[in-house]
């Protein structure tokens, strides 16, 4: 099969569905245009016959794309009882990095990118729609945690899509409706903003985790590793950059709304950047599509493997046994995998969306004025940006899971440390610096390499199942972490740092005892040893 297996499978359904969507934003600007002399204050206005009606579209276009992104009937029964994929995936695993592979890593660190920035703008979208909705800061709040329940949701759902009807497609698809929630900047009304950030932060969770789950199964097996934790410290590191700028350039002169209002460009890009996205090969194979696989495995390969290679050969291994459903992640040694990184993920979001979102305010209860605690945070991050780099070496250098491990350890470190110094009411600067820089590098790298992990160890029609499911667990931990701020736990610094400290440790004790090299390994090799 030729170049052209990046397409659709009703391609007519597909591109009417984003014209549908494009002109139902659009359909959204005559009234905020009108609003102009006003700042772009929408507010308490009621919606013309107009922006109703663009209202409308916006969903039937998702409805028409989603159709043209999914497989035919067959197809998707041949998704759900084919038998292991015969294909030697070797001929692309083995071969070097090349133009292809590269078009695919810029290709997806921009769509991550994106993904990022959609939940970061929030942040900088709240103070401005407090202000004009005439709402508390609490009420606004509810912005953020319908944007992380959206995630969650979005993490699993989009997981388990993924894995049914393709990584592409679900990719594409976050990227419309990335395109429709675009109309939350011309909404009169809180409550609708309410309802569109849910369904952005759920297209922001579905497309991560398909993201690491594409490359995984892409890259060759000698560079996967280092560029999927690369693939999440720049494209995290490039979104929430993306969404700071924005704030800085459009906000003042057009109002809070323009950052919701980009959401239609840059998830049109996502979707113009579809031809450098092909489908896994992987996902091809288990589909019953043999040719188009073979046509990406030439791709990828950087040159014309043999015949035999490319030839189909049985399934005798003893591994090769009839496939089961979502239970294999909870049986075997994937059901100790699967645990050791369900409890790391929601400690990680406690972590992180609990303990460091209260440590400026705990800082200030040690004894450290506000100024200075600024200062401390400010300086802690920056000693910690290194560490990326030092994530991406032992992932890719020395082992997966030892680097998953030690980074999980040095969290629950921190935590003890913070634990101590709260305890004895040690006022120190410099450990608290310590202790500070030790956190922010340790779940940095925690996060960094979590999900990656996540993408190699689970069987081709389950790992996009799996990865969802683990990148919904942090984001569940951050729902806990927002609910019990809301209850005032992290307001007891040291209580908060040991209990968040003791699934930390669980999580590593599980994974060190249970978790698999993946470094250097084929992914169909990895999944011969955890069947063993």
């Amino acid at each position: 099969m030729p170049h052209k297996h990046v397409t659709f499978h009703h391609p007519l359904a597909f591109w009417s569905g984003c014209a549908c969507v494009v002109a139902g934003v659009l359909a959204h600007l005559p009234m905020l245009a009108m609003a102009a002399p006003m700042h772009y204050r929408l507010a308490g206005m009621p919606m013309d016959r107009l922006m109703l009606a663009g209202m409308a579209l916006v969903p039937l276009g998702v409805l028409l794309s989603a159709y043209g992104l999914m497989p035919r009937l067959a197809q998707m029964r041949r998704t759900l009882h084919a038998e292991r994929s015969p294909l030697p995936f070797h001929v692309a695993d083995q071969a070097p990095l090349n133009r292809e592979h590269w078009k695919l890593v810029i290709a997806l660190t921009l769509a991550l990118a994106v993904d990022v920035m959609k939940p970061a703008t929030i942040g900088f979208v709240m103070p401005g729609l407090a202000a004009e909705y005439g709402i508390s800061a609490a009420t606004g709040g509810l912005l953020a945690l319908s944007a992380l329940i959206g995630t969650t949701v979005g993490s699993v759902v989009w997981g388990r899509l993924g894995d049914l009807f393709g990584r592409r497609a679900t990719i594409l698809l976050s990227a419309l409706m990335f395109m429709g929630t675009s109309i939350c900047g011309a909404m009169p009304a809180f409550g609708w903003n309410l309802v569109m950030c849910f369904m952005m932060g759920a297209a922001a969770g579905g497309m991560l985790p398909i993201t690491f789950t594409l490359m995984a199964e892409t890259i060759p097996t000698a560079h996967r590793g280092w560029l999927l934790v690369a693939l999440g410290g720049v494209g995290t590191s490039a979104g929430y950059l993306m969404a700071s700028g924005a704030a800085t350039l459009l906000e003042p002169a057009y109002s809070w709304r323009a950052l919701w209002l980009l959401n239609l460009p840059t998830g049109a890009l996502i979707v113009l950047l579809n031809r450098y996205i092909p489908e896994s090969p992987r996902f091809l194979a288990l589909a019953g599509l043999e040719d188009q696989a073979r046509a990406v495995l030439l791709k990828f390969s950087g040159h014309q493997p043999p015949v035999q290679d490319l030839a189909p050969q049985p399934a005798t291994q003893a591994h090769d046994a009839p496939r089961v459903g979502l239970r294999q992640l909870l049986r075997g040694r994937h059901a100790a995998i699967t645990g050791g990184l369900m409890v790391c993920a929601v400690a990680w979001g406690l972590a992180n969306f609990g303990f460091l979102l209260w440590l400026p305010a705990n800082l200030i209860g040690l004894g450290i004025d506000a100024q200075a605690s600024a200062a401390l945070l400010a300086r802690s991050a920056i000693l910690a940006l290194p560490g990326i780099a030092l994530v991406v070496g032992c992932y890719q250098r020395w082992s997966s899971i030892r680097t998953l491990v030690s980074f999980i350890a040095l969290t629950t470190a921190a935590l003890l440390l913070f634990f101590i110094i709260g305890a004895l009411q040690l006022h120190s600067d410099a450990l608290t610096t310590a202790a500070t820089v030790l956190l922010l590098l340790s779940i940095s790298g925690v996060i960094a390499t979590l999900i990656p992990y996540a993408a190699e160890i689970y069987p081709v029609h389950l790992r996009s199942t799996g990865a969802g499911l683990i990148a919904g667990g942090s984001k569940l931990g951050g729902i806990l972490g927002a609910l019990l701020g809301v209850l005032g736990l992290f307001e007891h610094f040291m209580l908060s740092a040991l209990l968040i400290a003791l699934p930390m440790g669980l999580a590593a004790w599980l994974l060190a005892r249970r978790g698999i090299e993946t470094r250097g390994h084929g992914l169909e090799a990895i999944q011969r040893v955890l069947s063993e």
